[in-house]
């Protein structure tokens, strides 16, 4: 598998003036990861102002640089055989609906078994994209619809789609209380200061804006649908619960389960044994990254929370009845 090349030429915003220069290129190609980019550097593939630079090297803001990107196949990652729910597939482009439960990234504790080595093993040419062509993510135990990009020309298009806020993210997002109405929260998120797996709104964290309606309503639980204008690590379920709409089954965020009054055993025995949060990213609209088509996908909820939402509705008419 011979490697790729591509060239970014780009200049440095004032924003990063005073940052490392690795640092200043991972906020300007978020494609590519901090390491990746370090080692570009390291092997004289990256200029800055015609010279040869240091990864640690400050910059002033406004420097013209040139990054020759090499994708050589990258090995480190075990191709794993998994099942895949494909919803559209080209040269180009993958859109998958990945289950609850599945982790998206290889990390501390997760180097198998991730959407990543199913993917290589689903197409081993993946493995010179960045992320094994991963735009974007879900949490672990989120539901729903991702894009993959099959090429490296792809995928940074389609990021830059992404740092655009041109792809359109949708959620399907069951949450306790019953909000009045829909509604923006505009909260900065960073990371909580004591305990650092969690996000938390902070003053001095970065810009996240969500927007919501409601689609349905029961007794004491509501469905929104959800509306990511940025795409923060938690961003929905931080933001929900900081607005006292804690997703049903977050156990980072939810805190304790609540059952409505008078709730049948049925309708309790699916709150109590709910085993992911209940969230699912169900719509995303996009540009293809080579024809510029306009493409929107779609996929239903998955079993346990569409099983969930029709025990809701039964509860709800029977009170009303």
């Amino acid at each position: 598998m011979p490697p790729e090349f591509q060239t970014h030429q780009l200049e440095l915003p004032a924003a990063a003036a005073g940052q490392r220069l690795d640092q200043a290129l991972a906020a300007a190609l978020p494609q590519y990861s901090r390491a990746r980019l370090q080692r570009w550097i390291a092997a004289g593939r990256v200029r800055l102002g015609g010279e040869l630079p240091r990864a640690s090297e400050r910059v002033r803001g406004g420097e013209q640089v040139v990054v020759e990107a090499l994708f050589e196949p990258d090995h480190r990652l075990e191709a794993q055989a998994l099942p895949l729910d494909i919803v559209h597939e080209d040269r180009c482009l993958l859109v998958l609906n990945k289950p609850a439960g599945l982790v998206v990234h290889p990390g501390a504790g997760h180097r198998a078994h991730t959407l990543q080595n199913a993917l290589l093993a689903h197409d081993p040419a993946l493995a010179r994209v960045p992320r094994a062509g991963l735009v974007h993510r879900l949490d672990k135990d989120t539901s729903g619809l991702l894009i993959v990009a099959r090429t490296p020309l792809a995928h940074t298009r389609l990021v830059a789609q992404l740092a655009a806020r041109q792809i359109g993210r949708e959620y399907l997002a069951l949450v306790v209380g019953r909000p009045t109405g829909g509604g923006q929260i505009d909260q900065p998120i960073g990371r909580h200061r004591s305990v650092r797996t969690r996000m938390a709104v902070r003053a001095d964290g970065r810009e996240a804006v969500t927007h919501y309606r409601i689609e349905e309503r029961f007794r004491a639980h509501t469905l929104l649908r959800v509306r990511l204008q940025t795409g923060r690590t938690h961003q929905i379920r931080v933001h929900l619960a900081h607005a006292g709409l804690a997703l049903v089954g977050d156990p980072v965020y939810g805190g304790r389960r609540r059952l409505p009054a008078g709730a049948d055993a049925a309708l309790q025995e699916r709150l109590r044994s709910f085993a992911s949060q209940a969230l699912h990213a169900q719509r995303l609209h996009l540009s293809h990254p080579t024809s510029g088509a306009e493409l929107t996908f779609q996929a239903p909820p998955p079993a346990d929370l569409a099983a969930l939402l029709e025990a809701l509705r039964q509860d709800r008419d029977r009170a009303a009845a």
